[in-house]
């Protein structure tokens, strides 16, 4: 039995030793590069869908992307299409125009006409209408995974815009984008409501009009809003800006207009609900053109113990700047209409009349605007030559309206200037000859 035991031993250890040749033979052969068809089944795809392609809808794609694949969907209307998603770093891109996903009744899980569950997804120039579900909740986009971007993409007459979840891990990027007529009437809903995540950033963008809900509505930990056009309209909407919890937020370069009708006489409210235990309390308000439309009014309402900054500011129509009193103020200039551009089409750039012109302070630069709205769903780099002027933009010499580049520079440059409109950006190359 012991010698029989030994042999037995000694057999495992080779078996073992041999196993073990056996796994390193493996993982060399595996270490072999792949072939090209072995690359294409692991590498991220394109799918392309439309009502003459194989994949004739996008909860057709949804049914077969993989995570790092992107969905290429054409122009057209898509009734009654839901889908829900559940891949990683996908991309969904209108082309050729701006698809309209329209819910006509339906819904994803009851939620949304599209329920995105994967991580770190992007949207791009599409549309979203119709959302409507049983709990009145219904959304363009219900987002339930971590990381959304939005860009160049309308969402329209759902019960909510875009609905989030709370995610500490997650960044949700709004930019370029529409809301309007969002909102069931019931106060509960909205054009944009952001839950618990990490961080919002909303630029270059244009809320309007949504039904007794607020026009944007954030619970997240950190808020940038900037270089945006918010205004009720004739709607009945809440708040402009509704951030209940607080959060480290700059709201900077934004228009925000409150309409006659609205249901509330604050157009920015922030920490109406209370701070989180390690929330942040700081708010800086730079550089924005406020417009009470209503007869009375408060254009920053504030919780106590918010830390509230407000620099540069233009107060258009009645009401108090703030409800507290012990509030970092300076440059927050009353003005009337007759300085703006076209103020019954809610243009409120600056004319050359303007007392909003050279009279800003420095604020630090973190908290700046680097943008300005320009209509419709853009934004432009604000310039920065000079004394900073109040309120959402900067005034424009004739030069730098009609080619983009300012009077100092063509004086840098008096031979020959050349530009190049970019994004974003504007170039200047001087040639001296």
């Amino acid at each position: 039995m012991i010698d029989n035991g030994a042999v037995r031993i000694r057999r495992v250890g080779v078996a073992v030793r041999c196993w073990s040749l056996l796994c390193v033979a493996t993982l060399v052969v595996t270490g072999v590069p792949a072939t090209a068809a072995e690359r294409a089944v692991d590498s991220p795809r394109t799918w392309h869908v439309g009502p003459d392609r194989r994949l004739a809808t996008p909860s057709a794609a949804a049914a077969v992307a993989r995570d790092g694949d992107t969905v290429l969907i054409d122009p057209g209307t898509y009734v009654g299409d839901v889908a829900t998603w559940t891949q990683d770093d996908l991309t969904l891109r209108g082309v050729g125009g701006r698809p309209h996903l329209q819910a006509d009744g339906s819904s994803a899980q009851g939620k949304a006409i599209w329920v995105i569950a994967g991580d770190r997804t992007t949207v791009d120039r599409l549309e979203f209408s119709g959302a409507t579900v049983p709990d009145q909740n219904g959304a363009g986009i219900r987002q339930e995974g971590a990381g959304l971007t939005v860009t160049r993409s309308s969402f329209h007459d759902n019960q909510n815009g875009i609905l989030t979840g709370a995610d500490p891990g997650s960044d949700i990027v709004i930019a370029r984008s529409r809301f309007f007529r969002n909102g069931t009437g019931d106060g509960q809903t909205h054009n944009l409501y952001i839950g618990a995540v990490r961080s919002l950033t909303v630029t270059g963008s244009y809320l309007w009009g949504a039904d007794t809900g607020h026009e944007l509505k954030s619970r997240a930990a950190t808020n940038t809003i900037t270089g945006n056009r918010i205004t009720d309209g004739d709607a009945t909407a809440s708040y402009s800006v509704d951030l209940p919890n607080g959060g480290r937020s700059p709201i900077a370069g934004n228009v925000i207009i409150q309409g006659p009708n609205s249901e509330n006489s604050a157009l920015v409210s922030y920490g109406a609900e209370g701070f989180p235990d390690a929330g942040s309390r700081v708010l800086w308000v730079v550089n924005n053109t406020f417009v009470n439309r209503r007869a009375t009014g408060t254009f920053v309402q504030l919780a106590e113990r918010s830390r509230a900054n407000l620099r540069n500011n233009l107060l258009v129509g009645p009401g108090v700047v703030t409800n507290l009193g012990a509030v970092s103020a300076q440059a927050n200039r009353r003005v009337g209409s007759k300085g703006f551009a076209d103020p019954a089409a809610d243009d409120f750039s600056l004319r050359a009349t303007s007392p909003a012109i050279d009279r800003g302070v420095r604020v630090p630069e973190r908290w700046r605007p680097r943008w300005e709205y320009a209509h419709p769903t853009n934004r432009i780099r604000r310039p920065s030559v000079g004394r900073v002027d109040l309120g959402a933009y900067e005034r424009r010499s004739p030069r730098e309206a009609r080619f983009g580049y300012s009077d100092a520079l063509a004086r840098a440059c008096p031979v020959r200037t050349r530009t190049r409109p970019h994004v974003g950006m504007v170039h200047v190359i001087c040639q001296h000859i």
